[in-house]
């Protein structure tokens, strides 16, 4: 028979404050305050049917495929139905007030930040020795050697070594900008000449130059970046005062804690 641990609301709280989460914590009520304050000021309206789905989708996203599923996640989360709907509402008040805030402002954006939103298809070798990677670099130039051999050879990683050093489709914000300034300069398929970066000499052959498309997907990418970014430049206009129920910065503890006083 297992023991029982009884753990009170107290001192969930003290965890929370020594674990260092309570400014986190504090920041997440505060915006989900701004998303209501401001849904409630632009007249946005939920209807029954709507938080119906918005329920079902976090069902969905959390797996709750039965009932059973759905009380033992309650039970395991200390919520109740009525938070259940609540977390609902206010995923479905976030995207309402996000689509009312950002929807016509997404071309816009994208129009004028395309080039954030270019990828670019690469296969890369980083070397050690730039020297090195100078000379493979020209017996690349001459046909002496693929691309596939100097992958083999030299990445150590495994399952990129098996890929022949392929990186993928990546936008302009996942390489570093002085090799950004030459990938999406280059005209594919093209070797580019080693990169010197403090991570060693990186020779990239660039496959492909993908052109953005403004599909659904980019739109709700745009449209959550917008909000997010709203979302922080909120927070930063309000002040917020936690009311906790024992306030260890108080005014003893302060005086108590001076640079010369501090051994720990």
């Amino acid at each position: 028979m297992s023991n029982t641990l009884n753990i009170s609301n107290k001192e969930i709280i003290y965890y929370i404050k020594l674990s260092g989460q309570v400014p986190t914590l504090l920041e997440a009520i505060a915006t989900r305050k701004i998303i209501s304050d401001t849904a409630a000021k632009e007249g946005i309206k939920i209807e029954t049917e709507e938080l119906q789905q918005a329920a079902d989708n976090l069902r969905l996203a959390n797996k709750l495929l039965k009932a059973e599923d759905t009380w033992v996640w309650l039970e395991k989360h200390h919520l109740s139905l009525d938070d259940f709907e609540e977390i609902a509402l206010a995923n479905l008040l976030s995207t309402k007030l996000a689509n009312h805030l950002f929807t016509d402002k997404i071309e816009h954006f994208f129009y004028a930040n395309q080039l954030d939103y270019t990828g670019a298809v690469t296969y890369e070798v980083i070397f050690d020795d730039e020297d090195l990677a100078l000379e493979i670099f020209y017996a690349l130039q001459e046909g002496e050697i693929s691309f596939q051999e100097i992958a083999r050879q030299y990445i150590q990683n495994p399952e990129i070594r098996r890929a022949g050093g392929y990186q993928g489709i990546r936008p302009r914000s996942d390489f570093r900008p002085e090799i950004a300034a030459v990938v999406f300069a280059a005209t594919p398929p093209q070797i580019l000449k080693p990169i010197i970066t403090p991570k060693g000499a990186h020779i990239i052959v660039v496959e492909e130059i993908i052109k953005p498309q403004l599909d659904e997907q980019l739109r709700l990418k745009i449209m959550g970046d917008l909000f997010t970014n709203w979302l922080k430049q909120q927070i930063t206009t309000v002040e917020i005062v936690a009311k906790l129920a024992e306030d260890t910065n108080s005014q003893s503890s302060k005086n108590m804690l001076t640079q010369d006083e501090l051994h720990v």
